[in-house]
This record gives C-alpha cells, structure tokens and sequence, in this order.
C-alpha cells in the first residue's frame, strides 16, 4: 500500500523538475510487519562500501533505470523516492518483502535454540539483489575469499565497468562486461579463473530471467553446468535472488559455523531437513549474528 506524504527538503540536493518554492512530496511503501530496516540492511554495512547499493545518511540508494533511489525509514513503512511502477517491485524484492516472518516466528518458536536468535532480529527480512546477472557475479567475486575482500573487488568492477547515477553507481549490464577481456578484469583484483568465470557467464546464451520459472533442482541444473558456478554459487543464487524458502546453502562455511555452534557437531547439509520448509530464513537469521546492526 502507497500513501502520498510531505516530506522536508534533503538538504545540498535539488529535486529536479520540481518548483523550488515547495517541500517535495515523499512516498511512503507500507511494509509487511514485522520489519526493520536497520537490520534488513546490516549486510550493505558489515562488509565494506557497497558501491552498487549505498546506505549514508540514514537511507539506503540505488540505481534503478538511470535514477537514484532513496529508501529511508518511516512510521508503518519506508519513504521512497521516486516510487512507481519500475521502483516499488527493486524495493520490495530488495527489502524481502515475501518473506513470510509471522509464520517462521510462529514455527522457530517451537526450537528452544533456534527461537532466541529470531527474537533478537525480530524484523530483520533478508535482503534480495534484484538482478539475477549480479547476483551471480557477486558469487564469483565471493568464492573462496573473505567478504570484505569480495565487497573492495566488486566495488572497483562496479566503477569501472557501471555507471554512476547520484551517489551510487548502476551496477554493469551483462553485454558490457560480455565485451570486456579477462585481463580488465584481472586489473581489478578478480584471479585469472574468476576473470574467466565472469567473462563467460557474460558471454554465454543462458536465459538467467527465465530461471526463475523452473523448480529449484532445475535452476542449480542448468547453474552448475556454467563453468565456474558450483554448488555453493547455485544455493546463494536460490536464496538471495530468488527466494526460495527451502534454500539452504550447506556449503557455506560461515553458515557450518553457524549451525554447529548452536547444534553440535552435525552434518550441515542433512540438518536442513530440521528447519523444513523454512531453510532460506533459518540460514539468513543463523548468519544475521555475524552482521553489525
């Protein structure tokens, strides 16, 4: 649900296209309950600056067909700007909205170690990047380093190769770094292997937008016959672009400290038959103790 509001001037900025002698008109998103948007958005701060999504100032920015977006924090929801029919769908998938919480609190309620962790980030929607081509790169950035090193790595491809639209930069489009060399992108920080991996997802003929109408085994099928895209790049793929609430990312070492640090010594893969149907949420809520507020 959509309500119009007044809201005040941002300061050091001018609404283009609007009468200077009167306050803009802010937009404000109702958001599913519950929800915080300080927790939601722990991860774009916890890792380093990331230059395709931007928190500063209390909101957080993006670039969605050539504008910024400004996503900011208020009563019953959140203020966007601008919010239309090409914004609204970037923020709700961003923000997870579909995510059910009232039924996975109901259900974590009944784990006596599960159930404390899901009161403590009561609110906390686990974040989806809206493009499926990025959200496969920022995978290959990721394998095999630390998080931070995978934030400073993109942040110099995104600049490079992206475009910049206000304070954040457009991450790149997939034909622009089809027509880069592995040795560009070898110049960023990427090793010669994720240069390849990168280069020829780019380049390749898979219908990454049509992923989404196949059921997951099929997904991590057609994924993992990519070179360079394993088990692991599928499962993050599953979870944070998709959504898909039986996602569970065994493979992630992080997510294996998580589990057997409450658990025990279990078999990560197989305890994701324990958190049935609601894997992507518990594996999202596990690893929520590892962000900053």
């Amino acid at each position: 649900m959509v309500r119009e509001r007044a809201g005040r001037r941002a300061r050091g900025r001018r609404r283009v296209g609007r009468r200077p002698d009167l306050a803009p008109l802010e937009l404000l998103l109702q958001t599913p309950q519950p929800f915080s948007l300080e927790l939601t958005t722990a991860r774009f701060r916890s890792f380093g600056l990331d230059r395709a999504t931007v928190w500063e100032d209390g909101a957080l920015y993006r670039a969605v067909g050539g504008r910024e977006l400004r996503i900011a924090p208020a009563e019953g929801g959140v203020d966007v700007e601008p919010l239309d029919a090409e914004t609204e769908p970037v923020v709700r998938k961003l923000l997870g909205f579909d995510f059910d919480l009232v039924a996975f609190s109901a259900w974590a309620a009944e784990d006596e170690l599960l159930a404390p962790l899901v009161v403590r980030f009561a609110g906390f929607r686990p974040t989806l990047a809206p493009d499926p081509f990025e959200t496969l790169v920022g995978a290959i950035t990721a394998q095999q380093v630390s998080l931070f090193a995978a934030t400073a790595i993109r942040g110099r491809l995104v600049e490079r190769f992206g475009e910049r639209v206000g304070r954040v930069w457009a991450f790149p489009a997939r034909e622009r770094l089809a027509a880069a060399s592995e040795g560009e992108l070898f110049s960023l920080g990427f090793s010669r292997r994720k240069a390849e991996y990168t280069v020829t997802l780019a380049r390749s003929d898979v219908d990454l937008a049509a992923l989404a109408l196949l059921p997951d085994d099929e997904v991590k099928t057609q994924l993992t016959a990519l070179r360079g895209l394993g088990e692991w790049t599928a499962d993050w793929f599953l979870a944070r672009h998709l959504g898909r609430p039986r996602a569970w990312p065994a493979g992630d070492l992080a997510l294996r400290k998580a589990v057997r640090s409450l658990y025990g010594d279990v078999d990560v893969r197989a305890a994701g038959a324990r958190f049935e149907p609601f894997q992507n949420l518990t594996a999202h809520y596990l690893l929520a103790q590892y962000l900053k507020p």
